[in-house]
């Protein structure tokens, strides 16, 4: 399938040109920070027609994962982006849709058809969320206006991430992912553990002290998360490397643990939050498929701080495998410490609508299992499927040494010869690296660290790799012949 059709339609979506000579580190940076202050300001201005969005865990979660605030412009958030990358990927995986991404053409059609996707799941995405009450409503006659603002808003975070990779440091889905966490690491421990804090010195006592520390535990989670995800990111297998044109000169081949890095938790995590979303709209659903709706999602209303009420996923195959809890459990501080909370997950439980009639209790722990178990395997899958759409399969990367004059030392050059020895590593890498980040990130959402655990892995993940890719920058300023030879 080529897709010739998107030829026609490409002309009619908007893009962003590309400069029209090589940008110095220094412009990068300067359009960096101006894309940036643009977000940010979308970031604070809520949309006409919106009322005093609720807080939860949940919404704390998908605003995270999706570089979003509910409530405001851009409450859609990354959400189009990433979930056309996903459809696109599985239908690519799948084999009904072949794109060979070295082919310009083929290449044009296939982000055309990505951007033109996820336009039409920004509009999708923004009923949903007015339609089923995940951004409460002024009124209901706002419902319309509403609806342009989120799509409105997340199509221009598609063009900002667009514009980021054409003329930033690095790609705007990182760096409003990074941004956003950042934020809410730096207002949660001021708004929240300081006066939490300060609350257990005033109660006094002799355990004031030790229940003051105890407060700050989620800021620890997070510190250790962020030690742990630096340590991942240094290990590697190096394999050396000669140059076939001059002897005595090599290098090494270096295959980082986590070769895929972050993104395989990114997408598995948009499509659970996505799912919980989504499914909103079973909510009310009577007669014949009642049961059936509530199997898959069952939702319950609970109020607000403003005095409204919102719905909260409450059981069904969707909580099952998401990393929502009924409120106040969602987090340790919100039941009021880590033994209450473990407390809950190892002795209560949830309703499981059967399809033909009844209900099952699942025990929470059980939930959390299949969180876990359903989050790793995702990012498993989606390490493998981006491996091959990036250009960074075996394969891809024996060619690509061969191209540039490299060779293993003992062995011919030739790529099905590297490719072999590649196969040795890489495959399994990716495994064991999705699944490293798919477990770190499910643990530490469930520890409730500040800022959420998934999005301090994915916080770290994004400054090494922009840390990576300013000395890259430099390097290649500094020696404008490498630039070349690499290119």
């Amino acid at each position: 399938m080529a897709f010739e059709f998107m030829d026609r339609i490409s002309k009619f979506i908007p893009t962003i040109k590309g400069p029209s000579r090589p940008l110095s580190l220094r412009e990068k940076l300067y359009w960096t920070a101006g894309i940036l202050g643009i977000y940010f300001l979308l970031y604070n201005i809520n949309a006409y027609g919106v009322s005093t969005a609720p807080t939860s865990a949940e919404l704390q979660l998908v605003s995270i994962i999706f570089a979003a605030k509910i409530g405001s412009i851009i409450t859609v958030g990354i959400g189009p982006i990433v979930l056309a990358s996903i459809l696109l990927q599985v239908i690519s995986g799948s084999g009904l849709m072949k794109v060979d991404m070295k082919d310009m053409q083929q290449k044009a059609r296939f982000q055309a058809m990505q951007k033109m996707l996820a336009m039409i799941i920004a509009f999708v995405e923004a009923f949903f969320y007015a339609a089923t009450g995940f951004v409460p409503l002024a009124s209901a006659s706002f419902a319309g206006i509403v609806v342009v603002q989120l799509a409105v808003g997340a199509i221009i975070v598609l063009y900002m991430d667009e514009m980021m990779s054409k003329y930033g440091i690095t790609s705007g889905i990182n760096l409003f992912i990074a941004s956003g966490v950042s934020y809410a690491i730096v207002a949660g421990t001021a708004t929240i553990l300081l006066p939490e804090a300060a609350a257990a010195i005033g109660a006094g006592g002799a355990a004031a002290i030790s229940n003051a520390v105890l407060v700050f535990a989620p800021l620890f989670f997070a510190i250790i998360i962020f030690m742990v995800s630096i340590y991942a990111y240094e290990t590697k297998v190096e394999l050396p490397l000669s140059f076939e044109q001059l002897r005595g000169i090599g290098g090494r081949l270096p295959i980082p643990f986590l070769y895929v890095s972050v993104l395989p938790v990114i997408l598995a995590s948009a499509l659970e939050l996505s799912l919980t979303v989504w499914f909103r709209f079973l909510n009310g659903i009577t007669g014949a498929f009642a049961n059936l709706a509530k199997f898959i999602a069952y939702y319950q209303p609970v109020g607000t701080a403003g005095g409204g009420t919102t719905l909260q996923l409450a059981g069904g195959i969707t909580y099952l495998i998401s990393p929502n809890f009924p409120l106040p459990y969602a987090a340790p501080l919100g039941i009021g410490g880590y033994i209450p909370y473990f407390n809950y997950l190892v002795s209560s439980t949830s309703q499981l609508f059967l399809p033909w009639g009844g209900v099952l209790l699942v025990p929470e722990w059980i939930h959390v299992l299949l969180y876990v178990g359903v989050l790793a395997s995702l990012s498993v899958i989606f390490g493998k499927l981006w491996t091959t759409m990036a250009g960074q399969s075996p394969k891809d990367l024996a060619e690509q040494i061969g191209s540039m004059g490299w060779q293993i030392p003992g062995f011919r050059r030739d790529p099905r010869i590297i490719e072999q020895l590649l196969n040795r590593y890489i495959p399994t890498i990716i495994i064991l690296g999705s699944l490293f980040v798919g477990l770190l990130a499910a643990l530490a959402t469930l520890t409730g660290a500040v800022g959420t655990g998934m999005g301090i892995l994915l916080t770290v993940g994004i400054i090494y790799m922009l840390y990576q890719q300013l000395e890259q920058e430099r390097l290649f300023e500094s020696y404008p012949l490498l630039d070349k030879i690499m290119k």
